[in-house]
């Protein structure tokens, strides 16, 4: 370990001014500038995720050094042939931008302990042990900074290399490491991270935990008791004593902690149960759903089972219409491109936001709750109606809250036919007004 480590917290809070008191967790009420970062983040609605680390060159997803049982001592060797001269920044966020999002958040450590940025906490990262020799998520900053787009760090708690990650947790077992550790060294070591992402990198829009599901019992449909203290009543104070605006959510697939301030879905929408994902039910905090463009988050090379630009937009305008943001993943190749699969859709998303994306940015969940045939979402005194799947031309919302005083299609200005009755309302759509993937009649109630 790097010298400078010790006592590099206190000297940040002190020298920032904050000398007073860690709050507790469960008296944690947000600050101002909290709330206004929660409102902005509400109105974004669209970010990129991304997951990218040495696990990149073996081109087989975030998880292969778990999947694979890889020795340890073996994995670390991959760092020598980490070397991205291909990553462009400006390339990136432009990328990010240009499809219509509004904030980025990437991996600054994952599960395997790799930390792509300049810290003193470990040597295994991308500025001491690659032949790349630079930080990432500076570079990253700085450009993010110029482009007006806000920047979020994903950190795993979870850790299938340091020997004090102990007890071992539900994954990452067979890798070679001693059956012994301590876990509060192991705290302290988190500590002294999230303190350094929180101080070298400007304003942080804040902090994606993952990873406290490793040391929890899992039947397949139900969680169990968490094993361990993840000591949240002083990582969640230490962040918000830093950067005060800085939002927390944690991938933990629970009901919200204290000190949280979105809710993380992944790979559903909010209150949707399938395949083992389905979460708690949503909160009253912001929400978000983190969703992949194949079946993988890191690079894969054999995963080639892309979803469609239709499909995407579905999940976007679903996203929003569940009161949720969606958070589209992209795992960049270990040259530091991006798979043109990928440039491709986001453009094409880019498009559809440019023409449509005041019926998404700015909303929220709609007055009627999603249907079969799409969703609704508001703005104001705007309501937008997001016909994604009508089977035939005529759609009926039972028990409409409102009295429906117009309807015109969103694209052409054009009157939509409804008819309103005690028992709900009828749309009446116009073949020649139906636009792929979305039909958008925007609404005015009384």
């Amino acid at each position: 370990m790097k010298s400078g480590v010790i006592g590099i917290l206190t000297a940040v809070i002190m020298s920032s001014g904050l000398i007073m008191p860690l709050i507790a967790q469960e008296n944690y009420e947000p600050a101002p500038e909290n709330l206004e970062a929660r409102e902005w983040f509400q109105d974004a609605k669209f970010g990129m995720f991304i997951h990218w680390g040495i696990y990149s060159v073996l081109g087989d997803g975030e998880w292969v050094l778990n999947n694979q049982k890889i020795q340890i001592e073996d994995y670390e060797k991959l760092a020598d042939f980490f070397n991205p001269q291909e990553f462009d920044a400006e390339e990136w966020v432009s990328l990010a931008k240009e499809a219509g999002m509004k904030y980025i958040t990437i991996t600054s450590r994952h599960h395997d302990s790799f930390s792509m940025f300049d810290t003193e906490a470990s040597e295994f990262n991308i500025v001491d042990a690659t032949p790349y020799g630079k930080d990432i998520l500076a570079q990253l900053a700085e450009e993010c900074e110029k482009q007006g787009i806000k920047l979020f760090f994903y950190y795993s708690q979870l850790d299938w290399r340091r020997e004090n990650y102990y007890p071992r947790g539900r994954t990452g077992h067979d890798l070679g490491r001693p059956d012994e550790g301590n876990w509060d060294e192991y705290i302290e070591f988190m500590k002294t991270q999230l303190t350094e992402l929180m101080t070298n990198y400007g304003d942080v829009a804040g902090i994606w935990f993952d990873g406290h599901w490793d040391h929890v019992d899992w039947d397949g449909e139900n969680w169990g008791d968490l094993n361990v203290d993840w000591h949240y009543d002083e990582l969640y104070p230490l962040i918000h004593n830093l950067q005060p605006a800085a939002l927390i959510a944690n991938n933990h697939h629970i009901d919200p902690l204290p000190g949280e301030d979105f809710q993380a879905f992944e790979r559903t929408l909010p209150g949707e149960k399938h395949d083992g994902w389905g979460g708690p039910d949503p909160s009253a905090l912001p929400l978000e759903s983190a969703r992949t463009m194949n079946g993988s988050w890191g690079f894969n090379l054999q995963d080639t089972n892309y979803k469609s630009f239709e499909e995407l937009i579905d999940i976007l305008v679903k996203s929003a219409g569940f009161n949720s943001n969606l958070l589209l993943n992209i795992g960049p190749m270990p040259n530091g491109k991006i798979q043109p699969e990928f440039i491709e859709r986001l453009k094409q998303m880019g498009e559809w936001t440019d023409r449509y994306g005041e019926t998404i940015y700015g909303t929220r969940g709609g007055i009627v709750p999603p249907q079969e045939w799409g969703v609704t979402t508001q703005k104001d005194e705007r309501h937008f109606m997001h016909i994604l799947e009508a089977r035939d031309n005529l759609i009926f919302i039972p028990g409409f809250p409102a009295t429906l005083e117009s309807a015109v299609y969103f694209d052409s200005g054009e009157p939509a036919d409804f008819k309103q009755i005690e028992e709900g309302v009828f749309f009446y759509l116009d073949e020649d007004q139906v636009t792929e993937p979305d039909t958008i009649i925007e609404f005015r109630i009384e």
